[in-house]
């Protein structure tokens, strides 16, 4: 496969409207890999920090996995379609969503990365954090960040 784009979605409106944007600004004839990163519990629920116990058994921990894998695909599914783009290869990451997309890009080699920011302006993004701002300053590749703004 070419230098493939990576679209990345977590199965919002808001993500797809980023994307629809981002394919708008890039135009036909690219290879495509739609991205989602599954919400599955942290691997620290089975052992406890530091006096709590284990808050799932092992067993409890597997089906949460399992669960939010079938989720993710549903969301990959249903962007698919939206989305009406042939060939597209789809992709569920697991982990942490900004160094994983990061990681993935640099696997494949991508030549782009499109990804959506809720707008979140200067105090709100410093105190929560943004995957999107994350991607940006650490992709190895082009990152386009599309979606609407909004006052901080």
């Amino acid at each position: 496969m070419p230098s493939p784009i990576l679209l990345c979605t977590d199965g919002s409106d808001e993500a797809m409207d980023a994307l629809a944007a981002g394919l708008d600004l890039l135009g036909p004839g690219s290879d495509y890999v739609l991205v989602t990163v599954a919400d599955a519990p942290d691997p620290d629920v089975l052992s406890g920090t530091g006096h709590a116990g284990a808050e799932m058994t092992a067993g409890e921990f597997d089906l949460a996995v399992g669960r939010a894998h079938e989720t993710a695909r549903q969301v990959l599914a249903d962007t698919e379609a939206r989305l009406g783009i042939d060939d597209l290869e789809v992709r569920v990451l697991g982990g942490e969503p900004a160094s994983a997309v990061c990681e993935l890009a640099a696997e494949l080699g991508a030549r782009a990365i499109v990804i959506g920011t809720r707008g979140r302006g200067g105090l709100k993004r410093a105190l929560l954090g943004s995957v999107s701002d994350y991607v940006v300053r650490n992709a190895p590749c082009t990152v386009v960040v599309t979606g609407a703004h909004s006052e901080a």
